[in-house]
């Protein structure tokens, strides 16, 4: 696996080199995906958070230069609009429905087409630099993706928390098993979409 350049910032940042980007984009944006977000997916995270009991769940799909927040499930119900930024205030993680491709770990999950499992992301040099943990206080992340047919990681489903938590093997059986569950759906949509 080749990485981009690390970036000139206080810490080593490794965002994974992503060379099926462009297909990505052109299965998304044939699947009507990764542009709006929709009630369907905030539902999909809004069930997610609750069944891993997380304060914070998206359904992600990823482009070449910024992730989307189709689903986004906050403690608050906020962010739910169409905010360019992710901000910090009064200490509460605050999302918007996009974040830069350097940002976070769902990237990694999709250039490994692998679930990920950070109970403590600060246990791990390479993901302890990464600009969420200090900008939005993430301890604990758990992430799978979202490979369809044709065999495109078209992007992630995650939950997050501000607090380090032991997922274990239950929380790697359910994210998989939700992520499997979308799969389905999204692969539904293509006879209304045309593909």
């Amino acid at each position: 696996m080749s990485y981009d350049p690390p970036r000139p910032a206080g810490r080593l940042l490794l965002t994974p080199e992503d060379k099926d980007a462009p297909a990505r984009v052109r299965r998304l944006r044939g699947l009507g995906l990764g542009e709006r977000s929709e009630p369907a997916f905030d539902a999909f995270a809004d069930r997610l958070a609750e069944v891993a009991a997380a304060p914070y769940s998206m359904v992600n799909f990823i482009d070449e230069e910024q992730q989307f927040f189709a689903g986004l499930h906050t403690p608050d119900g906020g962010a739910k609009g169409a905010g360019l930024a992710a901000a910090r205030e009064g200490g509460e993680l605050e999302l918007g429905r996009y974040m830069a491709r350097d940002h976070g770990f769902c990237p990694h999950v999709v250039v490994r087409r692998k679930a990920l499992v950070l109970e403590d992301v600060c246990d791990y040099p390479r993901f302890a630099g990464n600009p969420v943990v200090d900008e939005f206080g993430v301890r604990s992340y758990l992430g799978a993706p979202l490979i369809d047919r044709t065999g495109i990681a078209l992007g992630t489903i995650c939950v997050v928390d501000v607090e380090p938590r032991p997922w274990g093997q239950a929380g790697l059986r359910t994210i998989k098993s939700m992520a499997a569950e979308l799969v389905e759906r999204l692969e539904r949509r293509e006879g209304v979409h045309g593909i």
